[in-house]
């Protein structure tokens, strides 16, 4: 509060000097880009309250069904993903990524380090929809093509999830992505499953294997919590007969490459002309949305609609 005042008694100063004819109209403007910003980011803050939005975040990208077309879009995402948390000056550290038969990706997991981590992805989780001309088309036809986005809050050490080893089964193997001379030499990846509920993860990115078991493990503890507030929620809203959320559906972007170009949120209607610049990781505009929606309670379910 404190910053925002400052920012706007040096804002009023150097109107004072425009006015009296001061060459100051450089100065003027990053002042007030400046005290936009921190305006918009303090408006994000304040809609961010709920108990885990301040957390760091785990990110996981799936194709959809459709082979190389779904899988290189699942690329695209993470690329894009990973240019937003580098514009936002994020920590990120790709943990898994699966790397798919001919182009992109099967599975990717990302570890997100940064304040309101979680509170910010968790607009994005959901399914994201890919129209453009296949460039793995010979034919070149127009493709749709799907990827599942989820995102979970890491959980800290004062969180209580048990997981017994008796529950689990850890399997090690070499790793198949990038990672220099000594990938495919050790079989340092680890998978768990959770054998109760059938969760899956894993874990490929450091040399060493105990590393990677505890990434593994995080992740895992990860979506455990997620699924245990899941069932609780759904346990006091049934003997409670309390009113559910509305369901969305479960695609929630569109982006358009063809035959013109438009991202359409359909939960906000928020849309964007200039799909480069989203893909280039550009998407706060689309998240402020979602969470201004959200936390005035007018969010709606989008009716299935055709963008294309």
């Amino acid at each position: 509060m404190l910053s925002l005042r400052k920012r706007a008694d040096d804002l009023a100063v150097l109107v004072e000097w425009a006015e009296a004819g001061e060459a100051v109209d450089a100065e003027l403007s990053q002042a007030l880009e400046s005290l936009d910003q921190e305006v918009q980011a303090g408006e994000i803050k304040k809609m961010l309250g709920g108990e885990h939005d301040r957390k760091n975040a785990i990110l996981t990208i799936h194709p959809g069904a459709g082979g190389t077309e779904s899988q290189d879009w699942a690329e695209m995402l993470l690329r894009m993903y990973m240019r937003w948390m580098e514009r936002r000056g994020f920590k990120r550290e790709v943990i898994d990524h699966q790397p798919g038969e001919e182009a992109g990706l099967k599975s990717a997991t990302v570890t997100v380090t940064g304040e309101y981590a979680y509170g910010l992805l968790s607009a994005e989780a959901g399914v994201h929809r890919l129209v453009r001309i296949s460039p793995f088309d010979q034919a070149a036809r127009r493709h749709t093509s799907f990827a599942s986005v989820y995102v979970w809050p890491e959980v800290t050490e004062d969180v209580d999830v048990e997981i017994e080893d008796k529950d689990i089964r850890i399997d090690t193997y070499r790793s198949s992505g990038a990672g220099g001379q000594h990938v495919n030499v050790t079989d340092s990846a680890v998978r768990i499953t959770h054998i109760p509920t059938g969760i899956v993860v894993s874990c490929q990115n450091e040399r060493s294997q105990h590393r990677n078991r505890d990434s593994a493990m995080k992740v895992l503890k990860a979506r455990l919590y997620d699924l245990k507030l899941k069932e609780q929620q759904a346990k006091l809203e049934q003997i409670g007969g309390a009113k559910q959320q509305i369901a969305f559906g479960s695609q929630i972007r569109s982006y358009v490459l063809h035959p013109y170009q438009l991202v359409k949120d359909h939960r906000t209607k928020e849309q964007v002309g200039d799909i480069n610049r989203v893909l280039d990781g550009d998407i706060d505009q689309f998240i402020k949305s979602y969470l201004m929606k959200r936390s005035s309670g007018t969010l709606v379910a989008a009716p299935d609609e055709d963008v294309d």
